[in-house]
């Protein structure tokens, strides 16, 4: 019984071994924190990091130390473990726009037509290129606070939902969500 958790275990590290050489990494900023002591000041780095596999998936993280490798290091393992799923359309875009707020920072997505590319700003900018997502209008109002930015923009894309799931979620098949206009006109004449 124990050598069979064991091969599991070893399995399950090998696979995210794997998944972490696809994983992208933007680091966001990187902040000097001090510390007032006795003697002086300690300086230490505040680092905060967005971790995506360019697949629909995407997390953040923070990391404090004394030096920013370190700091840096903290941070993506704080994301790595923080990673949420996130369905795209055609694997390029959202399927509906979305808002998100977080504190003071709200944010504002909205899907695009092929071709527009990232039209977003800072923190923002670094999520959907980590999730894979190429085409989206974003807009940070509020906060310009990174932080906060980042979590509102986490927020706004956890409320993404694709049309298969919310059809699952009525009893209903994907076309009946949509609606047709032919169908539509049906019912009103009738």
């Amino acid at each position: 019984m124990a050598r069979a958790a064991k091969s599991e275990r070893r399995d399950r590290e090998q696979r995210e071994r794997t998944q972490e050489v696809e994983l992208i990494e933007k680091l966001v900023g990187i902040n000097r924190v001090a510390k007032v002591v006795k003697g002086g000041k300690r300086f230490g780095f505040a680092a905060i990091v967005v971790v995506g596999d360019g697949k629909g998936r995407v997390g953040h993280g923070t990391g404090k130390a004394r030096e920013v490798p370190e700091a840096i290091r903290k941070a993506t393992e704080h994301a790595k473990r923080s990673m949420i799923r996130v369905p795209l359309r055609e694997g390029r875009t959202l399927h509906h726009d979305v808002n998100g707020h977080y504190g003071a920072g709200r944010v504002v997505m909205r899907a695009a037509d092929a071709g527009t590319g990232i039209i977003a700003g800072g923190p923002v900018r670094a999520i959907c290129e980590a999730l894979g997502v190429h085409d989206v209008v974003a807009k940070s109002v509020g906060t310009s606070n990174p932080h906060n930015m980042i979590k509102a923009a986490l927020d706004a894309l956890s409320q993404c939902s694709s049309p298969r799931s919310v059809a699952a979620r009525r009893g209903k098949k994907v076309g009946e969500v949509f609606g047709s206009r032919k169908g539509a006109e049906a019912e009103v004449r009738e």
